[in-house]
C-alpha cells in the first residue's frame, strides 16, 4: 500500500541574503513542523526546519546541510512540503483531515430521497478563501464544489461518501439600456 502524504507547508519567498525562507504552514501549530522531522517536497526532496523567527525558517537538504544562500532558497519558492499520514494524530469524532475527502464517493440525494453517485472527490482545493471539492465524473466535465455546510451536508468517511448539493448556476444577462450620449 502506497502511503498516503498530507501537505503540511509551503516554502515561500527567500527571507534576507542568507538562505532564510518564509515557511507557511498549513498545521494549526506551526512548530509541529519541526517535530515531525523530515519533510517531503513535491519532487520527492526531503528536508528538515528550523523556525529562527515568525514564519521564517532555515531549510536543511537530506545530508542535513543548511541552504544558505539565498539564490538557491529562491529556486524552492512555492515547493509544497509533506509528511506520512500515519505521522498525524487521529482526528477526533467528526473530524477529519483534508486528505481524507479525496476517494469519497460523492452522492446527490433527490427529493424523493434516492441518491445517485454524482462522481470521485479527486481534489480539495484551498487557496485561502474558502476550500472547494473538485469531484471527477465518469461523464461530463469535473466539478467544483464549495465546500460548505449547505452544499456538503453529510459525511460519512468510514463508509467511503459524502453527500453534495451543487448550488445553482447563476447567468449574468447584459442589461437592455440604451447608451444616452
Amino acid at each position: 500500500m502506497k502511503t498516503q502524504l498530507v501537505h503540511i507547508g509551503t516554502i515561500g519567498k527567500p527571507h534576507g541574503v542568507r538562505g532564510l525562507v518564509h515557511l507557511h504552514p498549513c498545521v494549526e501549530n506551526p512548530k509541529d513542523l519541526e517535530k515531525y522531522g523530515e519533510l517531503v517536497d513535491d519532487r520527492g526532496e526531503r528536508w528538515t526546519i528550523s523556525w529562527q523567527s515568525g514564519k521564517v525558517a532555515a531549510l536543511y537538504d537530506s545530508q542535513k546541510k543548511r541552504i544558505d544562500d539565498r539564490n538557491a532558497v529562491e529556486k524552492l519558492t512555492n515547493r509544497k512540503l509533506y509528511i506520512p499520514r500515519n505521522l498525524l494524530p487521529e482526528p477526533e469524532e467528526e473530524e477529519f483531515y483534508f486528505n481524507d475527502l479525496i476517494g469519497l464517493q460523492a452522492k446527490i440525494r433527490h427529493d424523493d430521497q434516492s441518491e445517485e453517485l454524482f462522481g470521485t472527490v479527486h481534489i480539495v482545493h484551498d487557496y485561502g478563501a474558502g476550500v472547494s471539492l473538485e469531484i471527477k465524473r465518469d461523464q461530463g466535465e469535473n466539478a467544483l464544489i464549495p465546500f460548505t455546510k449547505i452544499c456538503v451536508p453529510e459525511i460519512d468517511i468510514k463508509s467511503g461518501w459524502l453527500l453534495i448539493c451543487p448550488p445553482n448556476e447563476v447567468e449574468v444577462r447584459p442589461s437592455n439600456t440604451k447608451d444616452q450620449s
